[in-house]
């Protein structure tokens, strides 16, 4: 190789070390200024609550109102099932409690009638302890005059019978008497203290009513949340079980990013830090600014239906990942919806690290409810009520 050929090596590799040197430099001084303040993963997923439709009586369904990818309000009618047994044991109870506060009733005015004979009673008694006076002093009054002639033996006899009579007939009114109050005292134990509504029979009789007007109302298999109907496996004529999936809704307002980063990137991560997202349905024409809300308390290895056994020997060390919840902006989600299980690409800024590693206290919570299965209670009172004031109006 000629001198003039190996100085023009020397310079091209030369070139070259210089070109990888300040490749270096250049990328230390872009991590050190920027990329050690961010942690990426493009193994992020769309999550959602995915509520599982069960019906809470069983019955055979006759009547679906919706298919799949159809919108649905809170509290709209899904699915139909026959009510036919469910109305018998409503009207069943309905007479049932009827009869029972009719029954119920006439305790309270068996009552007033055992009084009023417990006054006669001892009205009576009071009469027969005169009597009984009486009694006695005549037979005193005729005793010593036996003896003159003044009294026949004859008087004496009717008067010492006169006596007996009256002696046995106050006996026999208070036997009477003591029966009569034992009875009022076991009836207005019966009903003492309490009115004919809050009556424990008719307190019974109106569980038992409530709860078929339930059953009945239940037939009605309600949406809870507004959302959209992912997977429907009802069919028409179906006999379907308590509990039973009919159908899944989707509320995809309510939808956040769960981004799986490996073991090593968790370390400067901190809960409220920001994230920029990015879904591979839009690209990097959309962007999404959300951020973190949770860490997992384990890795998903940890929560699989056949977990690792890394202490059977033949285990391989994998690195494993955590999820990290991130909550989205509300708006940016309605201007670009998202569906459950998209993938998306999450970056999560580090530059603030003050917030905590896990959720504790004072972390804010976003509670869910549903007041679709609320009504129906109040609904079975007003039906109980007016059974109840038409069977006793204002007599209890």
């Amino acid at each position: 190789m000629s001198e003039q050929a190996q100085a023009q090596r020397k310079k091209w590799l030369l070139r070259l070390t210089i070109f990888f040197v300040v490749t270096a430099i250049g990328y230390a001084l872009y991590w050190y200024m920027h990329s050690r303040h961010y942690e990426y993963s493009d193994d992020a997923y769309v999550a959602g609550n995915i509520v599982q439709i069960t019906p809470q009586v069983a019955g055979t369904a006759v009547a679906i109102a919706v298919n799949e990818t159809d919108f649905v309000r809170a509290g709209e009618v899904l699915v139909t099932l026959d009510s036919s047994n469910a109305q018998v044991a409503l009207q069943e109870a309905e007479s049932q409690l009827a009869q029972t506060v009719r029954e119920v009733h006439t305790l309270y005015t068996a009552n007033a009638g055992l009084a009023a004979s417990l006054v006669q009673h001892h009205a009576e008694l009071d009469q027969a302890h005169i009597d009984l006076r009486n009694a006695k002093t005549d037979f005193a009054r005729r005793q010593p005059l036996i003896a003159t002639g003044a009294v026949s033996q004859e008087d004496l006899q009717h008067a010492q019978t006169a006596l007996e009579v009256a002696g046995s007939h106050v006996a026999a009114l208070n036997a009477a008497l003591d029966t009569a109050q034992q009875q009022l005292q076991g009836s207005q134990a019966l009903t003492g203290g309490i009115s004919v509504r809050n009556h424990p029979r008719v307190l019974a009789a109106a569980a038992r009513l409530k709860l078929a007007y339930l059953d009945l109302h239940r037939n009605a298999v309600q949406a809870p949340v507004d959302g959209y109907v992912g997977r429907r496996a009802v069919q028409l004529g179906q006999r379907v079980a308590v509990g039973m999936p009919m159908m899944t809704i989707i509320p995809l307002k309510q939808i956040w990013v769960e981004a799986n980063y490996k073991e090593a990137q968790l370390r400067n991560i901190r809960i409220g830090q920001p994230v920029a997202l990015i879904a591979d349905i839009y690209g990097n024409k959309v962007e999404y600014h959300g951020r973190v809300s949770g860490v997992a308390s384990g890795t998903g290895a940890a929560f699989a239906l056949l977990p690792a056994q890394n202490a059977t020997g033949n285990w391989i060390k994998v690195v494993q990942r955590v999820p990290v919840r991130i909550a989205l902006d509300p708006n940016e989600v309605a201007a670009h919806p998202l569906r459950v299980g998209m993938s998306m690409e999450a970056t999560v800024d580090l530059s603030d690290a003050t917030g905590a590693v896990l959720s504790d206290a004072s972390t804010p919570r976003t509670a869910s409810n549903t007041r679709v299965y609320s009504g129906a209670e109040q609904a079975a009172d007003v039906l109980i009520g007016k059974i109840i004031f038409s069977n006793l109006g204002n007599n209890g």
